[in-house]
C-alpha cells in the first residue's frame, strides 16, 4: 500500500483534557511558561494523560462489578460467582490475537452478556419450552421455536380407555394454513414414531417418545421502504417487489412475544411467508408497519386489502379480475388487471431475508466515519437537489469558488431509484463521499445513455501532475449499483466501496441468474487508485495498466463477496485473462471465481472457489484460507485442503447467497455434494467459518446453544437443533 493511502477506519472519540492541569495554575506561571516555550504545559499534559488512564481504570473497575457494564473478558468471572458454566471456546478470546474488533465480537458470541445475567433465573425454569426459546436468543441471538416432538407421535389407544388427545388423527385437508405449515416447526399433525434421535449428527429424526426440537432461524429480516417495484412488461401490469427484476421471497416482520411464558408463533420469527398463510391472514401481514405494503400511482394511501388476492404467479398465467391485484409472496411478484394497470408506477414496502449486514441495505452502518468539516448536499424528495449530479455540480462550484473545503458529502435521503449518468471529475485534494442516509437504500441504475462509448459510473482524477498526498478520494457508502459497472481512471488516491452492492453480472434474470455474467463491476484503467471494499458485494474487477512504468495497484477486500458468477470465470484479472497489475489484500472474503494477479500480500480467513494464479510467489502469505488444488500461490500457513466448500446458493438475490451449506449427510449424498469439512466450517484463526460471514461466529454460537440445551433440558430428553434457515 502506498504511503499516501490510509485505510478508512473510524477514529474513537476522546474526552481527555490535556490542559486541564495547566488551567489550575496561577496566571503568572502560565505567562512565564509561555515565555520559555511552554515546557511546563507539555509536562502537565503528559501527567494529565496518565491521570486520565488511572481514572478510566478506576471507573472501569467499578463497572466491572455489574454484569450490565462489565468488560467482555470479565463476564465469565462474574458468572463463576453464581456457578455459570463457560461456553466452549472462550479461552481463545483470552489467548489468541484477533482482527480489529473481533475480540469483543467473539467474546459476545461465546459468553453473551444476557446468558450470564440470566443464569440464576434460567435454573429456576429448567425444563420448560419457553426457556429453550429464550436461551437461543440469549446465547446465539437466533429466534427459535421449541416443540415437544414427543407429543406429535401418533399412537393407538384402547377403546375402553379412549381419550381425545389429538394423537393419531388424519390431516385436516380443509385447514389450508395448517397444510402450508406442514413439515416445519409449526406443524401440528401427528406422525408415526421415528427412531432417529433429534440430536443425531448423521440424519435427524426427533419424533420419539422423548424428542424435543429447537427450530432456529438464522436469516434476518431486512426492510425496504418506499422502494420502486420493477415492471417487466410493456403493458405495465406485471411487477416484481425487487427493483432488479428477480424473484425474492418475502419475509415476515417479527412481532415481539407478549410475555416470557409465550411460545413463539409464526408471527414472532422471521419466517418466509407462504401463499396459503397470506391468503388466510392477509390483514395480519399487509398494511403500514407490517410485513408488506403496495402503493400505486404516487398515492400516499396503500392499496386496500380488499383489492388484494393471493395467487401463484409462477408462469404469470393467473389473470386477476378488474380492480384486483394478485400477490405471490413466495416469488415476490405482483400482477394487476390488464385494464387497471398503474400509469405512474408502483412502490412497495416489504421485508427480505439475508444472512448479515452485507451490501446495500436499510440496516444501521455503525462504522461510518464522522466528517465535521464536510459540506452536505442532500438529494431526494423535499431536499434541495433532485438528482445526484445536481448536488455534485453544486459541490464542484462551491469548491472551486473557495466557499467550501475539500470535503463534500452527497447524501441520498430515500430508497428510490436514480437513473442518470454519473461522471465524477475530481481535482487534487478533493474528498467526495456519495452515501445513503441512515435507514435508506438508494438504487443507482446505469442505463444505455450513449451509443458511441460504454456507459458506466465514471470516476476520474483530472490532474496528472498532483503530488501523491493530494490525489483525490471517493467513497461510495450504502448504495446499490445496477445496469453497468464503475470505471476509475487517472490519478486517484483511493476509491472506497463500503456497505454497497455492485450487482454481479450488472442485473438479474427472474431466477437470479446474472444478465451479463462476463461484464466487470469495476474497471481500474490506467489509474493510481487504491481500491478498498468493505462489507460489500461486487462482480469482476478488471485492471488495465502499464506494467513497465507504473507500480502495481493495491486492492483491499474485507468482509465482502467478490463474485465472478462462475468458478471458472475471472474475478480479478487483466484483459485476455492476463495477470492484473495489482497487489491483493483479502480479509474474511468469499471469492467466487479465479484470480490472476501480480501478487497477494495477505489472504486470511477467506475462501477462493476458483484457482489463484500469482506472478510473484515470493511476496505475501496465505493463512487460514481455502484455495483449490493447482493454484499458484505464495507461501501458505494452515490452509485447508480436501473437499471443496459447498454453498447453499451462489446466486446473488437469493436469501442464502454466499453462505456455506450445512446440509445433513443424507441430503448431500442425494444432491451429489460432500459435507463441509470442519477445517472450512471452523477453519479461521479464531475457530469461525471462512469467508464473508466469518464475523457471525456461527460455529461458536451453535456450540454454545448445544451446551445450554444439554444443561437445561430434563435428563433422558432427546433435544436437538433444527435450522429452518
Amino acid at each position: 500500500m502506498s504511503p499516501d493511502v490510509q485505510l478508512d477506519t473510524p477514529t474513537p472519540a476522546t474526552t481527555r483534557e490535556p490542559d486541564g492541569l495547566a488551567a489550575l495554575l496561577p496566571r503568572w506561571h502560565l505567562l512565564r511558561d509561555a515565555e520559555e516555550g511552554e515546557p511546563l504545559r507539555a509536562l502537565l499534559a503528559v501527567i494529565a494523560e496518565q491521570l486520565d488512564r488511572v481514572r478510566d481504570g478506576v471507573e472501569q473497575g467499578y463497572e466491572d462489578l455489574f454484569v450490565e457494564t462489565a468488560a467482555p473478558w470479565v463476564l465469565p468471572y462474574l458468572g463463576d460467582l453464581v456457578g455459570y458454566r463457560t461456553l466452549p471456546g472462550y479461552e481463545r478470546v483470552l489467548t489468541e490475537g484477533l482482527h480489529d474488533g473481533g475480540r469483543d465480537a467473539l467474546a459476545e458470541a461465546i459468553a453473551p452478556r444476557a446468558d450470564v445475567a440470566a443464569t440464576v433465573a434460567n435454573r429456576r425454569r429448567k425444563g420448560t419450552l419457553h426457556l429453550l426459546e429464550e436461551i437461543s436468543e440469549q446465547v446465539a441471538g437466533w429466534p427459535a421455536r421449541a416443540v415437544e416432538l414427543s407429543r406429535l407421535v401418533a399412537h393407538n389407544q384402547p377403546v375402553k380407555l379412549y381419550r381425545d388427545t389429538g394423537r393419531g388423527r388424519l390431516a385436516d385437508l380443509r385447514d389450508g394454513s395448517a397444510l402450508a405449515l406442514a413439515g416445519g416447526p409449526f406443524d401440528t399433525a401427528a406422525r408415526t414414531v421415528d427412531v432417529r434421535r433429534s440430536n443425531s449428527t448423521k440424519r435427524q429424526g426427533g419424533r420419539t417418545p422423548a424428542g424435543v426440537g429447537l427450530f432456529v432461524w438464522r436469516l434476518r429480516p431486512y426492510s425496504l421502504t418506499a422502494s420502486p417495484a420493477y415492471c417487466i412488461d410493456r403493458a405495465r401490469n406485471l411487477y416484481t417487489f425487487s427493483i432488479l427484476g428477480n424473484d425474492t421471497p418475502l419475509a415476515t416482520k417479527p412481532v415481539p412475544e407478549p410475555s416470557p411464558t409465550h411460545l413463539a408463533t409464526v408471527d414472532n420469527v422471521p419466517a418466509l411467508i407462504p401463499r396459503r398463510l397470506l391468503h388466510d391472514r392477509l390483514t395480519d401481514y399487509y398494511g403500514p408497519g407490517k410485513s408488506l405494503v403496495i402503493r400505486r400511482d404516487g398515492e400516499d394511501q396503500p392499496v386496500p386489502p380488499s383489492d388484494i388476492v393471493v395467487a401463484d404467479l409462477s408462469d404469470w398465467r393467473y389473470r386477476p379480475k378488474r380492480g384486483q391485484i394478485a400477490v405471490d409472496p413466495e416469488l415476490g411478484r405482483i400482477a394487476f388487471g390488464s385494464r387497471s394497470a398503474p400509469r405512474q408506477g408502483v412502490w412497495v414496502d416489504y421485508h427480505y431475508a439475508s444472512g448479515a449486514d452485507l451490501g446495500g441495505g436499510e440496516y444501521e452502518r455503525p462504522d461510518r466515519v464522522a466528517r465535521p468539516d464536510a459540506a452536505f448536499y442532500r438529494v431526494g424528495p423535499g431536499q434541495p437537489y433532485r438528482q445526484i449530479m445536481d448536488a455534485y455540480r453544486a459541490w464542484q462550484h462551491d469548491r472551486r469558488a473557495d466557499r467550501m473545503g475539500p470535503e463534500g458529502i452527497i447524501e441520498i435521503t430515500h430508497s428510490g431509484a436514480y437513473q442518470e449518468q454519473l461522471d465524477f471529475d475530481l481535482d487534487p485534494g478533493d474528498r467526495l463521499e456519495v452515501r445513503a442516509a441512515e435507514g435508506t437504500r438508494p438504487v443507482i441504475r446505469l442505463l444505455d445513455w450513449y451509443s458511441n462509448r460504454p456507459d458506466a459510473l465514471n470516476i476520474r482524477g483530472i490532474s496528472e501532475d498532483c503530488a501523491p498526498h493530494e490525489r483525490p478520494r471517493l467513497v461510495l457508502d450504502g448504495l446499490l449499483v445496477a445496469g453497468r459497472g464503475i470505471n476509475v481512471t487517472g490519478p486517484m488516491g483511493a476509491v472506497v466501496v463500503r456497505h454497497s452492492t455492485l450487482v454481479p453480472g450488472w442485473s438479474l434474470e427472474p431466477e437470479c441468474a446474472p444478465h451479463s455474467p462476463e461484464e466487470p463491476s469495476i474497471v481500474l484503467e490506467r489509474t493510481t487508485a487504491c481500491l478498498q471494499v468493505e462489507h460489500s458485494i461486487l462482480g469482476t474487477v478488471e485492471v488495465i495498466g502499464d506494467e513497465v512504468s507504473e507500480d502495481p495497484l493495491d486492492i483491499h477486500l474485507r468482509d465482502s463477496i467478490l463474485d465472478a458468477t462462475g468458478h471458472d470465470r475471472e474475478a480479478l484479472s487483466a484483459p485476455d485473462c492476463r495477470h492484473a497489475h495489482a497487489v491483493l489484500h483479502l480479509h474474511r472474503t468469499t471469492v467466487i471465481g479465479e484470480i490472476h494477479t501480480h501478487a497477494v500480500q495477505i489472504a486470511e480467513n477467506s475462501i477462493l472457489t476458483g484457482k489463484l494464479h500469482v506472478a510473484r510467489r515470493g511476496i505475501g502469505c496465505l493463512r487460514y484460507s481455502y484455495v483449490p488444488a493447482g493454484s499458484r500461490t505464495p507461501r501458505r500457513h494452515r490452509c485447508p485442503t480436501g473437499a471443496r466448500p459447498l454453498f447453499t446458493s451462489e446466486r446473488y438475490g437469493s436469501p442464502w447467497y454466499g453462505q456455506l451449506a450445512d446440509l445433513p449427510h443424507s441430503r448431500l449424498r442425494s444432491s451429489g455434494g460432500t459435507p463441509i469439512p470442519e477445517e472450512i466450517r471452523r477453519g479461521s484463526d479464531d475457530g469461525a467459518e471462512l469467508g464473508a460471514f466469518h464475523d457471525l461466529y456461527r460455529p461458536q454460537r451453535e456450540d454454545g446453544l448445544r451446551a445450554r440445551l444439554a444443561e437445561y433440558t430434563p435428563a433422558g430428553t432427546d433435544a436437538g437443533i433444527f435450522f429452518v434457515t
